[in-house]
């Protein structure tokens, strides 16, 4: 029998823009400006990091209002929406997806890293070494990782 990276319901590992956290949990993360693989499978879940609400897709999906190079406009709600994605990873396809794929989504994955057991100093250095090296793109967005707890959600 052919060994599967893949959890049950997850990501492959080294798919493009999938980060394997400490646990074993996938989560994909991308840029919408950017177009899907089409023989890729698609997400079971995905949560959406941008100014305004997106368009709907044919899955389950969140919407975090967080304009472009901030922060979260409601912090409480993201915490919330991060620690269901995390859940969810678990079992299923998560994606997590901003405009460019880099500075919100590598923010909220750096968030999903601390709620996975990686310490919230490291979360960034985390997602940068093993989804994207330009990850996490401004001062109080890396603040928001150091600042992020386990406990908080």
């Amino acid at each position: 029998m052919e060994e599967s990276s893949e959890p049950a319901g997850g990501w492959r590992a080294g798919e493009p823009g999938v980060l394997v956290l400490p646990s074993g949990r996938t989560v994909r993360g991308r840029g919408l400006r950017r177009e899907l693989d089409p023989a890729a499978p698609p997400p079971s879940y995905g949560i959406y990091l941008l100014g305004k609400q997106p368009p709907p897709t044919p899955w389950e999906g969140r919407w975090v209002r967080w304009p472009d190079f901030r922060l979260p406009a409601d912090p409480a709600d993201a915490r919330a929406a991060f620690a269901q994605a995390w859940r969810r990873a678990a079992h299923e396809r998560v994606e997590v997806a901003c405009g460019g794929g880099r500075g919100r989504t590598g923010t909220a994955l750096a968030c999903l890293a601390v709620l996975d057991g990686v310490p919230a100093a490291q979360a960034v250095g985390f997602v940068r070494r093993y989804y994207d090296r330009h990850a996490v793109e401004t001062p109080w967005q890396r603040r928001f990782v150091r600042r992020f707890t386990a406990s908080a959600t």
